[in-house]
C-alpha cells in the first residue's frame, strides 16, 4: 500500500435466525458492498447477455431444399405469353420457398468474465442499497417441511419472490426438501449465482458461510486501480 493510504473500511451487517433475531454480525467489504459498485450500466450488459443466451433459437422456415415439389421446368422460357418460371417451388408462388429466412441458431455470445464478476458486485451493492439482502446464520430447519420454511421466510420478510443461497459445503436436505416447493422460492449455490439472479427476485437471503464465501472471492477479482482509486478517497 502507498504511503498516506488508508485501509478500506468495512461495514457490519446483522446476522439473523430464521426466526428474524439477530445473533452476530458481519462485516461486508466496501470494494465489493458500496454503493460506489452499482453500475447500472454493467448490469443491463449482463442481463441482456444472460437473457440471449436463454433463448432457443428455433424459429425456421422451409428453404429450397425443404419444400416439395417437381424441379421441372413448368414450361419454355419464350414464346408463351406467361412470365418465365424455373420450378413449382419458386419464393414467388404459393407454397414456395422462403428466401434468407431464419433458422435455427444460437443467439449466445462471448461475455467477460471480468465484466460478469462486475455485475455480480453490482448487483450484490443495489441489493444492499435497496435493503433487500438478508444473511443468516443457518438455512437449516429441525424439519423439512414446505410449511416450516414458508413461515420462516416470512419472519425474514420474504413475503414475494426470494433467492436462498447456500454454500455446497453446507447445503443440508432440509433445506433442498423444506424450499423446493415453495411458490416463488428459488434456492441456488453460492458458486452458481448470477446477476440476473438476485435483480429477478425482490429478495435475496445468504448463509453465512455462502456470503463470506463469495465476499472473497470477489474481494480478489477487483482491479488494483480501482482498489487505490477506493483507498484514495477515504485517504
Amino acid at each position: 500500500m502507498r504511503p498516506g493510504l488508508k485501509e478500506k473500511k468495512m461495514a457490519n451487517f446483522d446476522v439473523l435466525d430464521l426466526g428474524g433475531l439477530k445473533v452476530g454480525s458481519i462485516e461486508l467489504a466496501d470494494e465489493v458492498f458500496a454503493p460506489s459498485q452499482v453500475n447500472d450500466a454493467l448490469l443491463w450488459e449482463a442481463v441482456k447477455h444472460y437473457r440471449a443466451a436463454m433463448r432457443q433459437g428455433t424459429a425456421a422456415t422451409k428453404n429450397r431444399t425443404s419444400v416439395s415439389g417437381s424441379g421441372k421446368k413448368l414450361w419454355k422460357q419464350k414464346g408463351t405469353g406467361r412470365a418465365r418460371i424455373g420450378s413449382v417451388r419458386s419464393p414467388l408462388w404459393r407454397h414456395g420457398y422462403t428466401v434468407h429466412g431464419p433458422q435455427p441458431r444460437s443467439y449466445e455470445y462471448p461475455f467477460p468474465h471480468k465484466k460478469l464478476l462486475g455485475a455480480l458486485r453490482s448487483a450484490l451493492a443495489a441489493k444492499l442499497a435497496d435493503g433487500k439482502l438478508t444473511i443468516v446464520e443457518s438455512l437449516e430447519l429441525k424439519e423439512p417441511k414446505a410449511k416450516l420454511y414458508r413461515e420462516a421466510l416470512d419472519k425474514l420478510d420474504a413475503k414475494r419472490t426470494v433467492l436462498i443461497v447456500e454454500n455446497s459445503h453446507t447445503l443440508g436436505r432440509s433445506v433442498i426438501l423444506g424450499a423446493r416447493n415453495l411458490a416463488g422460492v428459488e434456492l441456488m449455490l453460492g458458486n452458481e449465482v448470477h446477476p440476473y439472479d438476485l435483480l429477478r427476485n425482490e429478495r435475496a437471503i445468504f448463509s453465512r458461510t455462502a456470503i463470506e464465501q463469495l465476499q472473497e472471492m470477489l474481494k480478489r477479482t477487483v482491479s488494483k486501480r480501482k482498489r487505490a482509486t477506493a483507498q484514495a478517497e477515504v485517504a
